[in-house]
């Protein structure tokens, strides 16, 4: 395994992270906890979650992930051996099962509260907001329209953050799904009030979707703020099953085709391009995907998910793969022809 550390701080990760947000609705705990026993045997120490998991978000199974991992900690008495990183979930109306108060003081000491209760132990190192609470160009739209009814509240959102760390319940914090200037804002405010730093952000970031690098990758790398890059596998689309045929029914885009971003005709025409590429260098488009990712200088960790133990030995290998110069070129070749089909 590769590592590095948590920007601004002495925390050591793995630079593979793995992502749990089918545990609980795709996967029973029971397989949760396998995946779990795996990863750490191969070197990853780094584990994300979200109180809003697992995805689809539902009452019902809202939760149930962060209780899964909770039980794997309590089982096996490792919490000292990994990093945890969680979210609060932003307001939405596929959230208000959780609650409809956004990021109020108190509706950010209710979420660490009951997550810290869900995963069993008594802190999490690195607590992210899971989106903005203004409208903004998120979740796949491309075009900004102005939000005329948010006021900002970046300066009272950290003052909540830095009574959760000064109680000892989070260590650090991050953004998530954020644009540039609200990076920066959270960036500026730390500054300028000697609040808690804004440390990662955890956005899209993949073949398809490469947005991140027109803006965010500057601010990534001149302020020290590491993505940690999710759906780096575009929802399995970069797999290459979907092309191929041989997708299972309890994958995700069988299970649940309402999460279209990246099922357009432009993705799966690139995907196709991306897959010859691969298998010309001897590699799958698994790893290729994943290796491209890993290697970008702006990436803290790139997180993984799977549904079963197969597949997740292939994602975890991808960080033994290095792309050459010749691979790169040829998948900016694509790149430039159907740029960030998957918005």
């Amino acid at each position: 395994m590769k590592y590095t550390t948590l920007p601004n701080t002495n925390i050591k990760v793995s630079k593979i992270c793995l992502g749990s947000m089918t545990w609980g609705n795709q996967n029973t705990e029971a397989e949760g906890h396998a995946q779990l026993d795996y990863a750490l045997e191969q070197g990853v120490n780094f584990i994300d979650t979200a109180e809003l998991y697992p995805v689809p978000a539902t009452a019902e199974m809202s939760g149930r992930t962060s209780k899964i991992i909770g039980s794997w900690l309590k089982k096996t008495g490792n919490r000292d051996q990994v990093v945890l990183a969680s979210k609060i979930a932003g307001p939405g109306d596929y959230t208000a099962h959780i609650r409809k108060t956004g990021f109020s003081p108190n509706a950010i000491k209710e979420a660490i509260d009951l997550e810290l209760k869900r995963l069993q132990t008594d802190y999490i190192d690195l607590y992210q907001l899971h989106w903005p609470e203004r409208n903004t160009n998120r979740f796949g739209i491309r075009d900004y329209k102005h939000d005329t009814k948010w006021e900002d509240n970046f300066n009272v959102i950290l003052h909540s953050l830095d009574n959760a760390i000064k109680e000892g319940k989070i260590r650090h914090i991050g953004v998530s799904n954020e644009n540039p200037w609200g990076t920066m804002r959270y960036l500026e405010e730390s500054k300028k009030f000697d609040l808690p730093r804004m440390i990662t952000i955890q956005n899209a970031y993949s073949l398809l979707t490469r947005t991140f690098e027109t803006d965010l990758a500057e601010v990534s790398i001149r302020e020290n703020i590491g993505l940690l890059a999710y759906s780096p596998m575009a929802f399995g689309v970069l797999s290459g099953k979907y092309i191929k045929g041989n997708a299972s029914n309890n994958s995700r885009l069988n299970l649940f085709p309402r999460f279209a971003r990246y099922s357009g005709e432009q993705a799966a025409e690139a995907a196709k391009h991306y897959l010859k590429i691969a298998e010309n260098n001897g590699l799958t488009l698994a790893q290729m995907s994943l290796a491209f990712v890993n290697q970008q200088p702006f990436v803290t960790s790139t997180i993984i998910g799977a549904t079963n133990l197969e597949q997740l030995k292939e994602n975890i290998d991808s960080i033994y793969i290095t792309l050459n110069d010749d691979i790169l070129d040829q998948i900016n070749v694509v790149h430039n022809e159907i740029p960030n089909p998957a918005p």
